[in-house]
């Protein structure tokens, strides 16, 4: 049975959000409303439940982020999932790395509208220099393989790595298992029942990779 839509007030009084942090979130949704109407930042049928879709599903990573860390790497953040959500939730100093200038406008906007504090970096992610992180997070950037080697630049022994998969994941981990050894933790995603967070941690590759 098709669920309805999620709505904001459900993030606070069902999910436990802070009221002060979902009503940036309603700057954040309403905004991506208006420029959705100029540019494809998400496709048109998600937005039919915008609220479970994107805010909620990029949310559930909150809860995974260390205490200790003080840096996340967004890796291909679009129109802002999760990266900036992230942002807005609060924690780390967050990192945008997004390549498309249009898509960067709106993050900007964003970003300046709900006073989330993220750095945006409007690069290719293989051009990313300097960023040393403590966790790199992506939705729907690459497969697997491809999302590791990308992210190598800022990978550390430390480094955790939070990634929202959908039904292709178990194809993908066996596909990465063939050149990177790592510890993953599969989680059940609360706002898609055929996807899936995985943690991932102490990551080395097989064949030169880190």
């Amino acid at each position: 049975m098709k669920q309805p839509p999620l709505t904001s007030w459900a993030l606070s009084d069902v999910h436990g959000f802070a009221p002060d942090a979902v009503e940036r979130l309603e700057v954040f949704v309403d905004l991506l409303l208006r420029w959705q109407q100029r540019i494809n930042l998400v496709s048109r049928a998600s937005l039919a439940d915008p609220w479970r879709r994107h805010v909620l599903d990029s949310a559930q990573l909150h809860a995974h982020i260390p205490p200790a860390a003080r840096t996340l790497v967004d890796l291909g953040s679009g129109a802002g999932f999760p990266g900036l959500v992230l942002a807005i939730l609060g924690g780390p100093q967050v990192h945008l790395v997004e390549s498309n200038q249009r898509k960067c406008a709106f993050l900007g906007e964003a970003n300046r509208l709900t006073e989330a504090g993220a750095v945006i970096h409007n690069v290719r992610i293989e051009s990313l220099d300097g960023l040393d992180a403590d966790v790199v997070t992506a939705r729907a950037c690459a497969r697997l393989d491809p999302l590791l080697t990308l992210a190598q630049p800022v990978l550390n022994p430390r480094t955790r790595c939070l990634f929202l998969k959908g039904r292709s994941v178990d194809e993908e981990l066996t596909e990465l298992r063939k050149k990177w050894t790592m510890a993953v933790t599969r989680i059940k995603s609360v706002s898609d029942p055929s996807g899936a967070i995985l943690i991932m941690e102490d990551i080395s590759g097989h064949h030169g990779n880190r």
